[in-house]
């Protein structure tokens, strides 16, 4: 059940006279919160509504002017609120603030990062989009029939970048690029776009079905055009002025437009670029060393550069087919499923699928990735795993990228937040990066601690997938705030790490067309460790790894600096608790 605000107070009418609980300011400022979201954002406007949306975000000027006035007054109040909920209103702020830095930085100027953007918005909605009413397949059309709007508002935008200096690279661009050609089909009925049409109840009445389809045809068709007109916009107007510089260091205010990025990615952790530079090259030798001390159990008689190029290249560690590297995938994570009982004391009860990457992004997206489900809806949560170049997808690496993407990664932390029915909903959808990301790479960590990894080069392979989260300190804070090349950004993930020159080229180009996300994972996987380190130094042999890790995801995402806070307070809660009886 939805959380109700509006309206509660008419159904919990109090007895006149009765002595009535002083009323917390936030109980208000929440359901404006809520309100502004969904003015801002259309289809989970929708979604909590139980329908299908029907338009797009409004990106113009003026609506992105109007939002900004509606965000700094929920700010300023939100702020000076004297409340109890001290969590609630550290993420109000937080999600404001992004607003708000958003805002202030411009940052639609540049409305993509290379494997995601408004490009890809209507490809993906179609592919979850289920047509199961007259009334669903009326409001699909009539987000189609949107798509030129939308997309003509992103390409003024990206004008206005042109004429300020601030655009983006040519790698995110050339990979935003290849997703807009995938679109542009000759047959409307070949189209992701229309797919959705073949979800058709098959009771439908068949004229007002054949008549759905028809305005669908011509809505696509509509779509289509819209992707031809902004491939067109690419070509001639905007590629010719992509910046020089791989990452915004050079841009007018880029120090301070990644200052803003890194605060807001880390979450509270507190750390400028510099330091996170410098915390990044002491893991990569922590790491490193580790990984040489398993060359050296396995008896490799070469140097480390020669084991990583007989990592890339060795038939044996690599699917193939397609069939056996998702089979692999579903049996790590039926594995990783198995080992959770024995580490965590609460379990979602929305289930996981494992699926590949749809064809049409494969070639430009990572490696794999979560996508969540929705416990209203009973849509399951989704492990992606990319089949595409199986080359360079190794088997190595497959345990670690399940136990981040799925469990005990993602999906447990995700789904255990969607289940908190006793909260807002803005906490339940919070994502706050340096705790997802700092908890998927953690689970990593966990996976090992359990056993998952189950030969040396299993063990390898996570080393390397924690190196490269090291390696994304380093490259991150050299692009946006040292002005590195992409080949120097390239250089730590090669030089120290088994990854497939493919996953390395795609992901330093996610990293030039997002600056400060990358930098978050290793931030928020340190954190929880070191409160990990933390309780189990203060209560010895009373640590309960189960109790420890239902604390952590108890409140759901929250800010590491509010983590801290909670778990010492945990820490000092246990410890005074009596002991158990013997």
């Amino acid at each position: 059940m939805k959380p109700l605000f509006l309206g509660l107070g008419l159904l919990l009418m109090p007895v006149l006279g009765a002595a009535q609980p002083a009323t917390d300011p936030l109980d208000t400022l929440i359901v404006e919160y809520e309100a502004y979201v969904s003015d801002v954002n259309p289809e989970k406007a929708a979604r909590d509504e139980g329908k299908t949306a029907r338009q797009w975000r409004d990106v113009s000027p003026d609506a992105i002017a109007a939002q900004t006035a509606t965000a700094e007054s929920l700010f300023a109040r939100i702020d000076a609120a004297e409340t109890a909920r001290s969590v609630d209103k550290a993420i109000l702020k937080r999600l404001l603030r992004s607003d708000l830095d958003d805002a202030q930085y411009d940052a639609a100027r540049i409305p993509f990062t290379g494997d995601w953007g408004f490009q890809a918005e209507p490809m993906f909605a179609a592919m979850q989009a289920r047509l199961d009413s007259q009334e669903d397949a009326e409001a699909w059309i009539a987000r189609l029939n949107d798509v030129p709007r939308y997309f003509a508002e992103n390409i003024e935008n990206m004008r206005r970048g042109v004429a300020t200096g601030w655009t983006a690279s040519a790698d995110p661009l050339g990979t935003m690029t290849d997703q807009i050609r995938e679109q542009i089909v000759s047959d409307p009925a070949e189209s992701d776009l229309y797919r959705p049409f073949a979800s058709l109840p098959a009771d439908m009445d068949a004229e007002t079905a054949e008549r759905l389809r028809a305005e669908g045809l011509e809505a696509a068709s509509r779509a289509i055009t819209a992707y031809r007109d902004t491939l067109h916009f690419i070509v001639t107007e905007y590629a010719p002025h992509v910046r020089s510089g791989a990452g915004i260091a050079g841009l007018p205010g880029g120090h301070d437009a990644y200052t803003a990025a890194v605060e807001h990615h880390t979450a509270g952790a507190g750390y400028s670029p510099v330091e996170i530079h410098q915390l990044g090259e002491r893991e990569v030798a922590r790491i490193r060393a580790e990984m040489e001390a398993i060359i050296d159990e396995i008896g490799f008689d070469g140097s480390f550069a020669d084991f990583l190029a007989f990592l890339r290249s060795d038939p044996q560690f690599y699917a193939r087919s397609d069939t056996e590297l998702m089979a692999r995938a579903a049996e790590i994570a039926a594995r990783m499923d198995a080992m959770l009982p024995a580490y965590f004391g609460r379990l979602p009860k929305l289930p996981y699928d494992v699926e590949p990457v749809p064809d049409a992004i494969a070639p430009g997206y990572t490696t794999g990735r979560y996508v969540e489900g929705d416990p209203e809806e009973g849509r399951h949560g989704i492990y992606w795993v990319n089949t595409y170049a199986l080359e360079q997808r190794p088997l190595y690496e497959l345990p670690a990228l399940t136990a981040h993407e799925a469990v005990p990664g993602h999906h447990l932390q995700i789904a255990l937040s969607q289940e908190m029915s006793n909260q807002p909903k803005f906490r339940q959808d919070y994502y706050a990066t340096a705790f997802g990301e700092g908890w998927g790479l953690y689970s990593e960590y966990l996976a090992g601690e359990a056993g998952m990894y189950q030969t040396p080069y299993e063990r390898f392979g996570g080393l390397s997938m924690e190196m490269w989260r090291a390696c994304r300190l380093v490259a991150d804070t050299g692009l946006h705030w040292y002005g590195w090349t992409r080949e120097q950004a390239e250089a730590c993930f090669k030089d120290n790490s088994a990854l497939a020159p493919l996953n390395i080229d795609i992901e330093v180009t996610r990293y030039m067309g997002w600056p400060g996300q990358a930098v978050a994972y290793k931030v928020g996987e340190l954190k929880i460790r070191e409160l990990r380190a933390a309780a189990k130094a203060a209560l010895g042999d009373d640590f309960d790894i189960r109790a420890f890790h239902d604390a952590v995801l108890e409140e759901g995402a929250i800010p590491l600096d509010v983590l801290d806070t909670r778990i010492r307070a945990w820490i000092a809660g246990q410890q005074a608790e009596p002991p158990a009886a013997p």
